[in-house]
């Protein structure tokens, strides 16, 4: 195990983004909470959704005088190897896990979890399936609530994968699920809570940019600002279906040939088959110049990330399963329309017709991007309702406010 450091944020500076109600409430929370201790823990630092908002959450949450701090798990490929196909098999797709992946995914969470025997927490917060079977050690912290939070769609599993992970979320004191179609009925999960992760407003991939700024970014990458972009970020993952992009691009361009693609991915430590899906889309593209596939090994970061999206015609986030999907809100913070998957978390963000477009196939997707293409005014109006509809429900500063409500629940359980 190994803490995290983070940057310092100041909670102040959000004020002015958010409601009165929701500042008068993470006020009050975090002055019922005072004194009490909090653990985050996941699998990696850097590389995906939940890494990304831990690194504004925590700093925010210590702005409010709240004593938390981030762990991550000490691992290896073959542990990795196992944990996405865990991942997958939760998902609904992949084979399920053998005998001896069973041991390797408790034998790393055995390892990890005879490190806190020192810790001191009140809460602890295990985010996802990597860490999942740390429970079984919580006899080291005692009087600590433990609480699972899963970021996946868990709505169509593996039985016996489900069944793997299931002893030991029961043991939770309580669970987190984005929505509630994500848990079947009967489960019998503690202490059963939905809602749904958030985006940094101020965070570097989400602070305005000049569109100048931004346009003389992604023309580093060889884009040419003359013409339109379509985007996609995400990692690269079967999930993701970057593939199915440069399909809906391919559609596009016979009535609007000037148009570009970037697709813009992070590599993370946690996901070894990545590399494999890079390979893909790389092939898929072949010579064509117009996509451009890029990754923070080609030097993208929070800040490349804004320049694509803000410079972006249209944002295409075509998941075939997704969490929640944090680029939608995103892209729809930046005034951009967004046509997305018509599944999971995406659907919580996504008002079909209002806000964008959502979309069951490659030629739907690439119906509804030519829709936008034709119609850039009624993008620009898609795009500023997008924009409201990320502010009053997903901005991090809704996230800290649940999570200290549910501590707040919890220690009332008491």
């Amino acid at each position: 195990m190994e803490i995290v450091n983070t940057a310092v944020k100041n909670y102040k500076e959000y004020e002015e983004l958010i409601d009165v109600d929701t500042r008068l409430q993470l006020e009050y929370f975090a002055e019922k909470l005072k004194g009490k201790r909090i653990a985050m823990v996941n699998a990696t630092a850097f590389g995906g959704g939940v890494a990304e908002i831990l690194h504004s959450l925590v700093p925010l949450l210590r702005s409010l005088k709240i004593d938390i701090d981030w762990w991550i798990m000490d691992g290896s490929d073959e542990f990795f190897i196992v944990t996405k196909t865990m991942h997958n098999c939760l998902q609904g797709q992949g084979s399920e896990l053998t005998d001896k992946e069973k041991d390797i995914y408790l034998e790393y969470n055995r390892r990890n979890a005879l490190k806190i025997k020192d810790w001191d927490y009140d809460f602890i917060v295990i985010h996802d399936p990597q860490p999942a079977a740390m429970i079984r050690m919580r006899d080291q912290v005692r009087g600590a609530k433990w609480i699972w939070r899963c970021h996946i769609d868990t709505s169509t599993p593996d039985p016996e994968c489900w069944d793997f992970i299931h002893q030991f979320v029961q043991d939770y004191d309580a669970c987190i699920f984005t929505m509630d179609e994500f848990v079947r009925e009967n489960e019998g999960l503690p202490h059963l809570t939905f809602f749904t992760p958030t985006i940094d407003p101020l965070g570097i991939k989400n602070i305005p940019l000049e569109l100048d700024e931004a346009k003389e970014i992604i023309g580093r990458f060889g884009v040419d600002n003359n013409r339109p972009l379509l985007s996609q970020i995400s990692r690269f993952d079967p999930w993701k279906d970057p593939t199915g992009v440069i399909d809906v691009y391919r559609i596009v361009t016979k009535e609007f040939p000037s148009v570009q693609l970037a697709l813009v991915g992070s590599m993370a430590t946690d996901d070894p088959e990545g590399w494999d899906y890079l390979y893909n889309t790389l092939r898929k593209a072949g010579e064509d110049y117009d996509i451009k596939v890029v990754t923070n090994f080609n030097g993208v970061t929070s800040l490349e990330v804004n320049a694509f999206q803000t410079c972006s015609s249209v944002i295409i986030q075509k998941s075939i399963r997704e969490g929640f999907g944090l680029t939608v809100s995103e892209g729809l913070w930046k005034g951009i329309p967004v046509v997305g998957g018509n599944v999971g978390g995406i659907r919580a963000q996504i008002d079909d017709n209002s806000n964008g477009y959502l979309v069951d196939t490659v030629e739907e997707c690439a119906e509804r991007v030519l829709t936008l293409l034709r119609n850039p005014a009624m993008a620009e109006e898609m795009g500023l309702v997008g924009r409201e509809k990320v502010r009053q429900n997903f901005l991090i500063t809704t996230n800290m406010l649940n999570y200290l409500k549910l501590f707040d629940e919890l220690s009332s359980n008491d």
